[in-house]
């Protein structure tokens, strides 16, 4: 499951290939959670709390990696 494109573009760095990374395995978990839900495993409540968590994590590693003005 931990097969990620590859990151095309201009402007590559070890750090945006390392947001790209986290952008795909973001969403892949989205995905499972939404899943998840559909099915009845998890209720809407729990899947919402769960994405939110995920997209705190995946907003903080933007600022992280990429914003040059961050404290990591």
């Amino acid at each position: 499951m931990e097969s990620f494109s590859r990151y095309h573009g201009d402007d590559w760095s070890p750090e945006r290939v390392a947001f790209h990374q986290n952008l795909e395995q973001f969403a892949e978990r989205v995905g499972l959670i939404v899943a998840l839900q559909g099915n009845g495993k998890i209720s809407q409540d729990d899947a919402y709390a769960e994405i939110r968590q995920l997209w705190k994590e995946l907003k903080g590693s933007k600022g992280n990696l990429l914003d040059p003005n961050s404290k990591a």
